[in-house]
């Protein structure tokens, strides 16, 4: 499944998508009808509706306050984003989470390290940028919803 587009270039993105996987099955669709789909998947009237609420939608990936869930040393979390930092001109985002629940980071069933709040740096798809030794992204965040009316 694709996930829902939050911005005015995912959204077009999304229509490319679509006008390649009709290609592929031998149909041809206009540009314009790929993105009325588009905005038909979001919940919107048309084009029009959806393109000028995604245009307000902040760039930054999170908001302060907001709802977000995810994964923190491979274990699932639920939390509050509790603050954001842009680095370099969005090339990063230094963010601080706050878990519902604390979360056990330690894998060995002799001790427990728990963590409440941490704050990693992630890009603009909120994925952090330190990994582990096997190679997964130390934080994962995704927005528990995308806050369109």
């Amino acid at each position: 499944m694709t996930p829902q587009p939050s911005t005015r270039a995912k959204a077009k993105a999304r229509a490319r998508e679509i006008r390649a996987e009709h290609a592929k099955a031998g149909q041809s669709l206009s540009h314009s009808h790929a993105l009325e789909l588009v905005a038909h998947e979001l919940g919107y009237r048309d084009w029009n509706t959806a393109s000028a609420r995604l245009s307000n939608t902040p760039e930054v990936p999170l908001q302060v306050g907001e709802r977000v869930t995810g994964r923190y040393l491979k274990q699932a979390f639920v939390g509050r984003v509790h603050s954001v930092r842009e680095l370099a001109g969005g090339m990063g985002y230094e963010v601080s989470i706050h878990f519902d629940e604390p979360v056990d980071v330690v894998e060995f069933e002799s001790f427990s390290g728990l963590r409440q709040r941490v704050s990693a740096v992630v890009d603009s798809d909120g994925i952090s940028w330190s990994k582990t030794s096997d190679g997964v992204p130390h934080l994962i965040v995704e927005r528990t919803s995308l806050g369109l009316i």
